[in-house]
Order: structure tokens, then C-alpha cells, then sequence
């Protein structure tokens, strides 16, 4: 059942996403889950998943009934699951509580569950309808439905630029330090994405002549992703802010992907001002982006958020590995510079296609939110 989902449906499978959002952060390498358990019309009990080894959310809510349910409804954001890891299958708690309807937001990607815990519980003789608010469910564990999938993770990409298209003035610069298009509202929003991704990505240009941290730095920040630079060559110097750790910020790790094979001094260098050096096999100079991606999964990196430069973002598009875009615009004109992306490109005809865009606001500047088709 893909539609016919009452108000109250709804209503209560709402109630479950805002449960499961309470384990932004904390789920990883598992979905974020809620589950909410309804008896005439009555929220009765309600459980997320918190972190891994520790009950999921169906398992989460029945405890507090000690495990049992007669004729009541669950309502969970996604599919039971019907195998055992860290923790039994929540099929079985499920089927032993005596619950007579389950309505699940949406099927399990992860082709250990895909769609085998909705069939079990329907031969069991329980209703299960799927598919309520979907869209939402599924949206919410994009991240983890790519990374079990296709083993690499969801990329944003994102963008500030002016409105002609330009996200420097290619100008050189006698210090290495960012230059701001954008208001601080909407690099307050940027910092907000970092937070919400497993990863932060840029090359070694963008290191090189920005300088960056890339950390986390919005109000409140408390998680910090993995810092990933695209280096070849190992151009990047080892008094580099994004090798620094520690700090107000508590600064995560940092992963330098270089070309191999690689100058040992070189090596020893980054490795001495604290970064993790992956060196990759490479075409001139340049590691493979389907590469980077695979060897960031298997840490279960489950998101990317791309932040430049110029090339590294040819690159992506290229290589179609590009799932969101967030293009930041600051209301400016360069006339020329640096270009949002540069290098082989596509054919017009098979240029990525974006779904609908969302247009937001923020401060002086727009933001342009959208997914690749």
C-alpha cells in the first residue's frame, strides 16, 4: 500500500521522523530510525535508535510496554529489520508484542532487509502498509540508502560564487587566507552544512591559497567531520590550518589522498604535522574520484560535503558523482576569475540534471538547494 494513509497516519509518522532525527550523528554506520506505538488513537510508547549496539527503535519503544502490544499500531520511519548484527532482528520483537498493524515509512535499501522484514511480518498475518510520508522517510537516510548500495557516500556540492559564476577573481594573493562573498548568514548556514556531513572535501589549490580549517565554526557546533584534501602531488604545506588539530573547535582528523608513487620526505611531512596520507594509484598526478569515494565508505564516511576548488569540482561533475547541490549567490559581478568549475566537462546532452530547486534567502544572498535526477 502506497497511499490511502489517514491524517492521523501521517500525524503519527511525523511524530516518528522528529524521534528519529533526535540520532543525527550518533547512528552512524546505521540508518536513523522512529518508532511510534498507537492504541485508539493514543500515543502509547515511542523509541529511536540511538547509536550502534544499542536497540533500535521499534525494540527502543516496546521496552517501555515490556515488549508487548496487542492490537496496537506501529508506526516506524523504516522497515524492520530481519537479520541479526549488533543487536536480534526487530521482526521478532515485533511479532512477539502482539502488534496487528505496522505502518512503515519506507523499505530498507540495505540488501540485507529489502523488503524481507515487511514480508515476514505479512505472512505472520500482521497489516503492514508502506509508504507513508515515503519521500520524507527515505530522504531523511539518503545518505546511508547510497552508502549500503553503491559502498560510496552521498556528495553535496557545495558553491558561494557570484551571480556571473565566478567563486574568486583568480588574482594572486600574498597571503593565503579565505576572501568572503557571501554574507556572514549564509556562511553561518555553510558552517551548519559541515556539521550535518561525515565529511568535508577540497583540493590541495584550495588549501594552498585559502588556507581553510574546515571546521565546523556555526553556533553551537558540536560535531566535527573528517577533513579530506585531493593532493596529488602532497603540495599541501605542512603549517597547513586544515593539518592543525585541537583548538576551541576540537578539529577532526585529516586524510591527504595523494598520487602514487609519492616522495618519501614528502610523506613524512604531512604525517609529522599530524595528517593521515593515502597515497592512490593516479593518472597524471590526479587519484580518481570513484576511488576517493570507495576508500572513504569503507571508514563509513556516509557523506561528503565538496567545498572546491574549481577543479575538484569539474571533477565530480565529471565523473557524475554529485547527488545534491547547495550554490551559495552572492549578489556581486567579477566579470571574470575563477569559474565555479573547470576542466573536460559534459556534453550538453549528458550535462547532470537537477530536480526542482529550492530557492531560500539568507541574508543578502540566495541560496540554491537541489538534487541531482
Amino acid at each position: 500500500m502506497t497511499g490511502g494513509f489517514s491524517a492521523d497516519d501521517r500525524r503519527f509518522m511525523r511524530r516518528a521522523l522528529t524521534l528519529a532525527k533526535r540520532g543525527r550523528g550518533t547512528t552512524r554506520p546505521n540508518p536513523m530510525v522512529g518508532a511510534v506505538i498507537v492504541r485508539r488513537g493514543k500515543i502509547i510508547a515511542e523509541g529511536f535508535h540511538r547509536r550502534p549496539g544499542t536497540a533500535h527503535a521499534e525494540v527502543a519503544a516496546l521496552a517501555s510496554l515490556e515488549g508487548r502490544a496487542p492490537g496496537a499500531t506501529l508506526y516506524v520511519t523504516l522497515e524492520p529489520c530481519c537479520h541479526t548484527g549488533r543487536t536480534p532482528p526487530c521482526t521478532k520483537a515485533v511479532l512477539s508484542s502482539g502488534v496487528a498493524r505496522v505502518v512503515v515509512g519506507c523499505a530498507d535499501d540495505n540488501p540485507l532487509v529489502d523488503g524481507a522484514g515487511i514480508a515476514k511480518l505479512r505472512r505472520a498475518g500482521v497489516q503492514v502498509d508502506v509508504g507513508c510520508l515515503g519521500e520524507d522517510c527515505h530522504d531523511l537516510n539518503r545518505a546511508f540508502f547510497i552508502w549500503v548500495r553503491h559502498q560510496r557516500p552521498l556528495v553535496t556540492l557545495k558553491v558561494a560564487s557570484t551571480w556571473d559564476g565566478f567563486i574568486a577573481d583568480g588574482r594572486l594573493r600574498t597571503k593565503a587566507a579565505p576572501v568572503w562573498l557571501t554574507g556572514e548568514p549564509a556562511r553561518g548556514l555553510a558552517h551548519r552544512l559541515r556539521g550535518e556531513h561525515d565529511a568535508i572535501l577540497v583540493g590541495a589549490g584550495t588549501v594552498r591559497v585559502d588556507n581553510p580549517a574546515l571546521t565546523n565554526r556555526g553556533p553551537g557546533a558540536g560535531r566535527q567531520p573528517l577533513r579530506v584534501v585531493l593532493d596529488g602531488r602532497l603540495s599541501v604545506p605542512p603549517a597547513a590550518a586544515v593539518l592543525k588539530r585541537g583548538g576551541a573547535t576540537k578539529a577532526a582528523a585529516t586524510l591527504v589522498f595523494g598520487a602514487r608513487p609519492a616522495p618519501a620526505a614528502r610523506v613524512r611531512a604531512l604525517v609529522a604535522a599530524g595528517a593521515e596520507v593515502d597515497l592512490r594509484p593516479a593518472r597524471r598526478g590526479r587519484v580518481a574520484i570513484a576511488d576517493v569515494l570507495r576508500q572513504l565508505a569503507a571508514r563509513d564516511v556516509q557523506s561528503v560535503l565538496v567545498e572546491g576548488g574549481a577543479d575538484v569540482h569539474g571533477a565530480f561533475i565529471r565523473a557524475g558523482l554529485v547527488d545534491r547541490v547547495a550554490f551559495f549567490l552572492a549578489p556581486r559581478l567579477l566579470g571574470a576569475g575563477t569559474p565555479i568549475a573547470r576542466g573536460q566537462g559534459r556534453a550538453v546532452a549528458d550535462a547532470l540534471r537537477l530536480g526542482p530547486a529550492r530557492v531560500r534567502r539568507i541574508g543578502n544572498d540566495l541560496l540554491l538547494e537541489a538534487d541531482v535526477v
